[in-house]
């Protein structure tokens, strides 16, 4: 039994491993496996009671529903296939920015009249006409399927469960069309399939989910605390540069200008007496703030990178504590 008070689940192998791994090293956090890559127990350092549980990325949504883990990184496809009624069990904290897929309706290219859900409910009926069978449906994501497929009023088909290589199951007859997960659609074009245009079920990515099940205790809620708190800051250094002037002029006016004009943020406030000011910029404004700034009488400009931005307000923890006093 582990004596942690925050149990963090992340995958045990492969790419998402190795993403799971920067993103908390982006937010100054160092995932270790206690001893080495065989052991399925780690920690993470920088955040104090925390327990690093090495699963795979389907284990981690199902410990989650169960409250075993109170956060995992796992994908969000796994998540809606596998947890019943999720937005009430799970809180998609963040999207993480890699492990994108999409789980799509998929159709060989040989069925030249069917490009929407429309279409394929009329083949369906009309194939249970004439064949005395329903279409057959490939897939690992049955509970997906199913609610896609009613959505669209679609009930003359069969699920035929995939455990293997499932865009291979039109060609092998085992299968007329499938639903699977894709990234660049080049292994459905490989087997002669093609994504149907509204057949797109799930743009899905790797996200930081939080149990709502789990036992939050007030050590869990404070180390969740510390944890989000370095994401929100890495989240926020990444998507701006520090720019730094001094000129006499510039005063409370210009600063309100570089805001409004700029998207900028002045994180202490007006200029000192000697007018020196720091302001926060987006990438994209940059040269237009350094122009405007030189305008106005600054004879240096300079910007660096920002490693964190750590500010009052925790906007992920905030979403995770709404939703745990909602329930």
């Amino acid at each position: 039994m582990s004596t942690a008070a925050l149990i963090v689940a992340v995958p045990s192998k492969g790419r998402l491993q190795e993403n799971a791994t920067a993103f908390f090293a982006r937010a100054g956090m160092t995932l270790a496996q206690s001893r080495g890559a065989r052991d399925y127990r780690g920690t993470l350092s920088g955040v104090a009671d925390v327990e690093v549980a090495f699963l795979s990325a389907s284990e981690i949504a199902t410990q989650l529903a169960s409250g075993h883990v109170h956060l995992g990184v796992t994908g969000e496809d796994l998540v809606r296939e596998s947890i019943p009624d999720a937005d009430a069990r799970v809180l998609l904290v963040e999207g993480l920015g890699f492990g994108y897929a999409n789980v799509v309706v998929a159709v060989p290219q040989a069925w030249i009249d069917v490009r929407t859900m429309r279409d394929l409910d009329d083949v369906a009926t009309h194939f249970h006409a004439s064949r005395g069978r329903r279409v057959r449906v490939a897939t690992k994501y049955l509970n997906l399927t199913q609610r896609f497929f009613a959505g669209h009023g679609i009930t003359d088909y069969r699920i035929v469960e995939s455990l293997g290589a499932t865009e291979g199951t039109p060609a092998a007859g085992t299968a007329e069309l499938i639903v699977d997960i894709t990234t660049t659609g080049s292994t459905l074009a490989a087997n002669a399939l093609k994504v149907v245009d509204d057949g797109i079920i799930l743009r899905s990515e790797a996200n930081l989910v939080a149990s709502l099940s789990a036992d939050w205790s007030p050590a869990a809620r404070a180390a969740a605390r510390a944890l989000l708190d370095r994401v929100t800051a890495a989240k926020r250094a990444a998507t701006m540069r520090e720019v730094k002037t001094r000129f006499a002029a510039c005063d409370a006016d210009v600063v309100a200008q570089a805001v409004s004009r700029f998207r900028a943020v002045a994180p202490f406030g007006a200029p000192t007496s000697s007018g020196m000011v720091t302001l926060h910029c987006p990438p994209d404004t940059l040269h237009g703030l350094a122009v405007f700034l030189r305008e106005q009488g600054a004879s240096t400009v300079s910007v660096g990178p920002l490693d964190y931005v750590f500010a009052a307000e925790n906007p992920l923890y905030e979403r995770l504590e709404t939703k745990l006093a909602a329930g």
